[in-house]
């Protein structure tokens, strides 16, 4: 027997949604004492994080290890090991694919940029921020259109583009 939980309706329009939880995010960065974003704290953190992704990603991963900028990609990692169809560990990106678009590559170096800034403390920040992408700041920060989470808008000439890769 399967036990299936009512989610939550989408919002009608996921942007205004994710513009309040942008504005709430940087509300709450304001309360962070200034020394530990953009610092030498955060720095470090972010380095610990990538070791920390660097060893499971070695551990796990089955596939080709490849870089792509400052990310490195840890390919055919279980499924168990990581959450949705893949994560970002400081410079570290795990996932069970064999091959990513350019537009979720791009989506989690946005992601390597937000370890920097915040280090350490982004892991209980994003907690915090919920595992409905559509909630929450950081992967709308990252791009949901880019990161898949909400299908890509259509150009006039019939290609997708996302409103947030221009940025």
């Amino acid at each position: 027997m399967r036990i299936s939980f009512p989610q939550p309706p989408r919002p009608h329009d996921w942007r205004e949604v994710a513009a309040l939880r942008q504005e709430s995010g940087l509300a709450l960065d304001r309360r962070i004492p200034a020394f530990l974003l953009d610092s030498w704290i955060s720095r470090a953190g972010a380095g610990i994080a990538t070791a920390v992704g660097f060893v499971w990603g070695g551990l796990w991963s089955t596939g080709r290890v490849e870089r792509h900028g400052e990310l490195i990609v840890f390919r055919r990692m279980p499924r168990w090991t990581h959450a949705r169809g893949g994560v970002c560990v400081g410079r570290c990106y795990l996932t069970r694919r064999d091959r990513e678009s350019d537009r979720v590559l791009a989506h989690e170096l946005v992601h390597v940029r937000q370890w920097r800034r915040y280090g350490l403390l982004l892991p209980l920040l994003y907690l915090l921020a919920g595992r409905d992408p559509l909630r929450n700041r950081f992967e709308i920060e990252a791009g949901l259109q880019d990161g898949g989470y909400v299908p890509a808008e259509r150009r006039p000439g019939g290609s997708r583009q996302s409103p947030t890769s221009s940025r």
